[in-house]
């Protein structure tokens, strides 16, 4: 039979075959067909022949093709058929498909659907043709039956696709359904049905299937929708990547984990490379992308955003095109995280409102984690990234070209944040990904060389971290380290310190990176310039602290540790001390040939070799030895020779120039420390034959400390030729000569107090030598004093770094004040009879934390290290508190004689530093700090469990009673400086308690309690003490209802601008008085205000943006307005409570200056921000049918409490300036006119604020069927002109005077003609009557801004 039709189909006419065909019964075609297909044999000629013998013009031709198509349909989808049979078929099918009349390519489509509908697919193949079918029946314009309805093509086709989407999919055929869609003519409506279904099956498909699912919706959104095919697509691994996190937090539930991290991360990096392909292929795509997460910015952007989102947007920075909006997308939200994280932190409003977000930086080191699994697509950007972080971010110069980095999380803005993310993605990125190593390398080290003049410590650190957590590694990458020591001779000092610290790892292991560094440092030696040399100083003796030699201290019994990676490195061979040994000794060579230069290159050196000396104890001898040289070229070796020391060789005479050639201050502080050092830590270590070997130049070197000692006390200031007569003028050379030699001396003294001291036991007889040798220092520091007093340059020694070190400070001060040990009693009674001396040792100690404060670090032994410098702190504070708190300075200063501070004040500035100071440096370490404060008998457990919090209240206690002692005194008694003081440890101390603890809540009351009692005149105290309070409020509530009522006080205390009304006085608080009003508690509220401002400003935003986000339906909509209404209804409060401050301030008299200007820009943000209310209200009353009753109540309070009252403050404004201006007509007119442009520039804009806030009311009022207009009275017109009468007057005057004087151009007329502008009202606008009056001769003045607001 099969023959037969192929023979008649190769004839020329096809009547024959129709009519064979025709004979045939439907089973046996049918039958046949599936026989052959079956076989692989001839199927498609067949095809072709029974095709061709059933036209489709013909009934019975369409009817038999329809049976045909079905059967076919039926084979393929079996999966019997061969492949390449089954897509024979197929292919003649779609060729033929479109030649269907159009009633049965409707029963051909709807049988396909069927199929789907049903899930009676098997392989999907016969999906190929589908797309084929509803194109052809798109074409087809007649109308068709369904039913009892007509359509047309194109709509049944719509139909089917509706009917398709609503159907239920088989998991397996998901892909193969989107792939068909791709090639189907679809409308906008369509693909938006199409791609709703698609993301709703997301969930319902295995992990491994969505990629290819991804890209065919990808392909598919080209024809449109591609705004939600992308939502779609990040929502769901938004949703996935929460789940992972939440079921991997779980404690014990490990094993139930549904999708583990490594495949979910390769689904995620597989269909990040489907979008960014897709990105390169379609740019809207991108386009539409960048505005998905634009729009986040203005809500919550940590809704918008997760790991998958930010890795997407990595990895299209390799699209050209897109890579520099990206970055600064990625900037933007990195700001904007870490710009809302600190304001939530300042607020409770806020953070009872919004509930915890995860961070971005979070987010985007989650990135760098996931990374690992292939996502070579993203590192790029990654570091990039960091990069650009880190480069916008980092440390800015100051003036002095230092820039100050604080350890404090807290205390650090969103860009420190910002520029320490950047160092943590290329750190860990650094750790993770070998190939991507060498680039970040070579671009830290290019910013380390190439930005010599900014700040670089950021950089530093981060090279030091790098290098720390793999020396080993870096040697593959040491040429391009090698390369940057080259740079060495060119680069700062402090640049050349860290970057020297930073390699210092890699030096332990790459002989070749050391050489190169030596090879640097020897030419360095020789430089003709300063730094270089100084450059080279720095380098050796880091070399001679890291290279240790055999036999020297463990890292366990020097002071400091060096890291673990150095500790591994110092577990040398044998072989390998005994070389660094050699190599040290050959650096000491070239450090002593620095002995003959410039004084900065010495004191370097002097200031190192104790650390050197500490690190590295074997190299004590040849340390010692040429320090005793050097000591012995400036020493009077003569027994009774004054002075002790040769000062004039300390000095260089070079021409006209005098310059300082020997520090001896610093070389015998270098000695007194290097020799302490050594006598308490070697000595007791070593013995017999070694002992005796040594003992010889260190008994030397005693003895001559002695010997200076002991001449110093003798010598007088004649001796040094520095007494009273002596030249210290600083224009000429005798005069720099004494200036030089007085400050040798000094440091000299200090430098023998503290040896003195350390070697006294305390001995009465040393006692008096360490009281005479401070006699001395303190006569030459009087006479510097006075005779810089006199200059007009003024030194004075308080700016002059004090030689004492920081454990002697400590130890010095609890020996003055703590040591009740009966032995020293007598000996000790030496020191204290000297309040001078005693008065010194805190200033210095001050000295020492504020250069802490200021630098990180401080000068002398241990400086550098932290731990004991937070010893010393908690030593000193320990003192400072006992001595306060023991001897208020009221019973001190009763009894004093003497100038300055009372040392009791100076304690409790110390103790207010050192607060600082630890919260900046110390935070996690707080805990420790005020358990060492303690005096208690507790250990162990019971201690432990004492909380910060606790602990800080303890304190608290102590001070709060000092400030209440304080203030019950008489007010002429009054110390405005310890109150000031306390109230600043206080606040610094309140920042340590849990805001929900009672000792917080105690905390607040007490001080409420303060302000509400006590009246002080003082200003400064009166602003520090509110503004505690204020904080305070802020971290348990908002404070809009304490500013109102501090608000009723400072209008009842300054009284109202219409004199005629009688204000009645509040007192809600007694620190609110006539003198500090204002501008002292004015400027104060009016801040505080401007904060719920920007508060609620950043809530309405956010409302926005959560509404924008995406086109909502009524329902959805309605759910976020819900969702919205506690912060819409705890915005509306504040602005509530806010108005009614403003209420009181508009009708208060304030002083003109600061308090006017700033009142009337916090208005103009007030309206502003009422405004931006009423547009969100625009946004949402669409869908929820209306605005809430207490909006409505808000704009009827704006309208009746303020509008009217803004006016009235803007005439009594003005009117005051122009009293004034009359009063002061004699000054300088120019001055007056550039003062009154600018102080009335406000005002402009507060009118052009309430015009703005009444337009979009109207608008509002159309919206909502709600009249909010009612309340609102018509505006003043702000438009003016000139009145004829009073100009003509005032140019007559100025004729008159024109014979008199001369006046300056647009001078005083211009004056005049400001009394002729008047203000009319609505009706009485003539435009006309603007120019009328003015003469073609007159020069105008410019107009001010307030004459032409209304014009707008």
């Amino acid at each position: 039979m099969d023959q037969k039709i192929l023979s008649l189909a190769t004839d020329k006419t096809v009547d024959r075959l129709k009519k064979f065909l025709q004979t045939l019964k439907e089973d046996d075609l049918t039958c046949l067909l599936q026989k052959q297909a079956m076989k692989g044999k001839a199927t498609g000629a067949l095809l072709r022949a029974i095709f061709k013998g059933s036209p489709c013009s013909e009934e019975d031709g369409a009817f038999r093709r329809h049976k045909i198509y079905t059967c076919c349909i039926r084979l393929v989808e079996s999966g019997d058929l061969q492949k390449e049979v089954a897509s024979e078929i197929l292919g003649l099918l779609m060729l033929e498909a479109h030649h269907f009349p159009g009633p049965l390519l409707v029963q051909l489509a709807n049988e396909c659907v069927d199929v789907i509908r049903d899930g009676s697919l098997v392989n999907g193949k016969s999906l190929e043709l589908l797309p084929i079918i509803l194109t052809a029946l798109s074409t087809k314009k007649e109308n068709m039956a369904s039913g009892k309805d007509k359509f047309s093509g194109e709509e049944y086709k719509k139909q089917l696709i509706d009917t398709l989407c609503s159907a239920r999919w088989d998991q397996q055929y998901v892909v193969l359904l989107t792939s068909m869609f791709k090639d189907v003519p679809l409308t906008a409506e369509e693909v938006e049905c199409v791609v709703e279904k698609v993301l709703k099956m997301f969930s319902k498909l295995n992990l491994q299937e969505i990629p290819p699912l991804v890209h065919q919706l990808l392909v598919l959104s080209t024809k449109g929708n591609r705004k939600s095919a992308l939502n779609g697509v990040i929502a769901f691994f938004n949703e996935l990547d929460k789940q992972h996190s939440e079921e991997l937090s779980g404690d014990e539930l490990l094993d139930l984990v549904t999708v583990p991290s490594g495949e979910l991360c390769h689904v995620e990096g597989t269909v990040i490379l489907h979008i960014v392909f897709a990105i390169k292929l379609d740019c809207e795509l991108g386009k539409e992308l960048l505005k998905h997460f634009k729009a986040g910015q203005q809500g919550d952007s940590s809704n918008n955003l997760c790991p998958f989102s930010i890795a997407l947007l990595l990895s299209v920075t390799r699209i050209q095109r897109f890579k520099e909006q990206v970055f600064d997308l990625l900037k933007t939200l990195v700001v904007k995280s870490f710009k809302d994280l600190q304001l939530l932190q300042g607020s409770k409003f806020l953070q009872n409102l919004v509930p915890h977000r995860t961070c971005v930086s979070t987010m985007i080191l989650e990135v760098v984690k996931n990374s690992v699994h292939s996502w070579d697509h993203v590192t790029q950007g990654l570091v990039e990234l960091g990069f650009i972080l880190m480069d916008s971010y980092g440390p800015k110069k100051i003036l002095d070209g230092k820039s100050i980095e604080t350890n404090s999380g807290l205390s650090k803005m969103p860009s420190q944040h910002a520029c320490k993310l950047g160092a943590d993605i290329l750190l860990e990125t650094f750790k993770i990904h070998e190939m991507i190593r060498q680039e970040i390398l070579e671009q830290v080290l290019n910013r380390v060389v190439t930005r010599a003049s900014a700040p670089i410590n950021h950089f530093l650190d981060l090279l030091s971290s790098i290098i720390m957590y793999a020396p080993l590694v870096l040697q593959s990458c040491s040429s391009k380290v090698t390369e940057t020591f080259d740079y060495l001779s060119l680069l700062p000092l402090q640049t050349v310190h860290g970057l020297l610290k930073a390699v210092q790892p890699l030096l332990k292991v790459s002989m070749s990176v050391r050489d190169s560094l030596i090879l640097v440092l020897r030419k360095a030696m020789f430089a003709s310039q300063l730094d270089a040399r100084k450059s080279a100083v720095a380098g050796f003796l880091l070399l001679l602290k890291n290279f240790r030699v055999l036999g020297s201290l463990s890292s366990s019994q020097c002071s400091q540790s060096i890291g673990v990676s150095q500790v591994h490195v110092d577990v040398h061979s044998r072989y390998n001390s005994v070389a660094n040994e050699t190599f040290c000794l050959e650096i000491m060579d070239s450090l002593r040939r620095c002995l003959g230069q410039q004084a900065d290159v010495r004191v370097m050196l002097y200031e190192g070799f104790y650390d050197v000396l500490r690190r590295n104890s074997q190299l004590a001898n040849s340390i010692i030895q040429t320090l005793l040289l050097q000591l012995k070229h400036f020493y009077e070796p003569k027994p009774d020779l004054l002075p002790p020391l040769k000062l004039g060789a300390c000095v260089l005479a070079q021409g006209d120039q005098i310059c300082l050639q020997e520090p001896l201050d610093y070389l015998l502080c270098c000695i007194q420390h290097c020799l302490a050092w050594y006598k308490s830590r070697v000595m007791p270590l070593q013995q017999g034959d070694e002992e005796e070997e040594d003992e010889g130049f260190y008994q030397e070197l005693d003895d001559m400390l002695e010997s200076i000692t002991n001449r110093m006390i003798k010598s007088e200031l004649e001796d040094f030729e520095l007494d009273k007569s002596a030249d210290f003028s600083q224009s000429t050379g005798t005069g720099t000569k004494n200036i030089i030699c007085a400050s040798l001396v000094m440091g000299v003294c200090e430098v023998l107090i503290e040896y003195n001291f350390s070697i006294s036991n305390f001995s009465k007889n040393k006692f008096e030598d360490v009281l005479s040798l401070f006699m001395c220092y303190k006569k030459l520091s009087d006479i510097l004093n006075e005779k810089a007093g006199k200059g007009k340059a003024k030194m004075t020694n308080k700016t002059r770094d004090s030689f004492w070190s920081m454990k002697f400070v400590s130890d010095l001060l609890a020996a003055l004040f703590r040591d009740n040990i009966q032995s020293h009693e007598e000996s000790l009674s030496v020191l204290r009879s000297s309040s001078e001396f005693m008065r010194y040792a805190v200033n210095v100690a001050l000295q020492k934390v504020q250069q802490l404060k200021e630098t990180g670090h401080v000068r002398g032994p241990d400086g550098q290290n932290p731990d004991k410098i937070f010893q010393n702190l908690c030593d000193i504070t320990r003192v400072f508190l006992w001595r306060y708190t023991s001897i208020p300075t009221s019973v001190e200063e009763s009894g004093k004689k003497e100038k300055g501070k009372s040392i009791s004040l100076l304690c409790l500035e110390g103790l207010q530093k050192i607060l600082t100071a630890v919260q900046q440096f110390y935070q996690p370490r707080t805990q420790e700090f005020l358990r060492s404060l303690e005096v208690t008998g507790k250990e162990g457990e019971e201690d432990a469990e004492v909380s910060v919090t606790q602990r800080a209240a303890f304190q608290i206690r102590q001070f709060q009673r000092s400030l209440l002692n304080l203030l019950s005194n008489e007010e002429e008694d009054f110390n405005s400086k310890e109150a000031l003081l306390l109230v600043t440890v206080l606040s610094t101390l309140a920042k340590l308690l849990e805001p929900s603890s009672p000792q917080f809540i105690q905390m607040l009351s007490w001080t409420s309690k303060i302000c509400k009692e006590n009246s002080q005149e003082d200003a400064s105290f009166c602003k520090s003490l509110m503004s505690l309070l204020f904080c305070l409020h802020a971290s348990v509530k908002s404070p809009v209802t304490l500013l109102r009522d501090v608000s009723q006080d400072i209008h009842g205390q300054l009284g109202d601008i219409d004199r005629d009304v009688e204000v009645e006085k509040t007192n809600h608080f007694a620190m609110v008085t006539l003198k500090t009003a204002a501008p002292t508690v004015c400027l104060l509220v009016l801040n505080q205000a401007e904060k719920v401002l920007e508060e609620v400003d950043w809530l309405i935003t956010r409302l926005k943006g959560q509404v924008s986000q995406e086109t909502l339906s009524e329902e959805a909509s309605s759910q976020v307005t819900l969702l919205n209404h506690p912060t819409e209804k705890a915005i509306i409060m504040q602005l509530g409570t806010l108005l009614t401050f403003f209420h009181e301030l508009v009708q208060t008299a304030l002083p003109s200056g600061s308090c006017v200007d700033t009142l009337l820009k916090d208005l103009c943000k007030m309206y502003t921000i009422l405004t931006a209310l009423v547009r969100y209200y625009l946004q949402v009353c669409r869908s929820s049918g209306g605005i809430p009753k207490n909006m409505e109540k808000l704009v009827k309070l704006s309208g009746s409490h303020l509008t009217p009252l803004c006016y009235s403050y803007i005439s009594y404004v003005q009117n005051k300036k122009s009293t004034g201006e009359k009063k002061k007509e004699k000054t300088a007119v120019a001055m007056v006119m550039a003062r009154v442009l600018r102080e009335t520039k406000p005002i402009p804009n507060l009118i052009f604020a309430i015009e703005q806030y009444e337009k979009f009311l109207i608008n509002l009022s159309k919206k909502s069927k709600v009249n909010l207009m009612q309340h609102m009275k018509l505006s003043t017109s702000r438009d003016f002109k000139i009145r004829g009468n009073v100009l003509d007057m005032v140019l007559r005057e100025d004729e008159e005077q024109g014979s008199e004087q001369v006046l300056p151009e647009h001078s005083k007329p211009h004056l005049h003609l400001l009394a002729a502008w008047e203000q009319p009202q609505l009706d009485q606008f003539q435009p006309h009557t603007l120019i009328t009056a003015v003469e073609p001769s007159v020069s105008l003045p410019p107009t001010p801004n307030i004459f032409i607001s209304g014009l707008r």
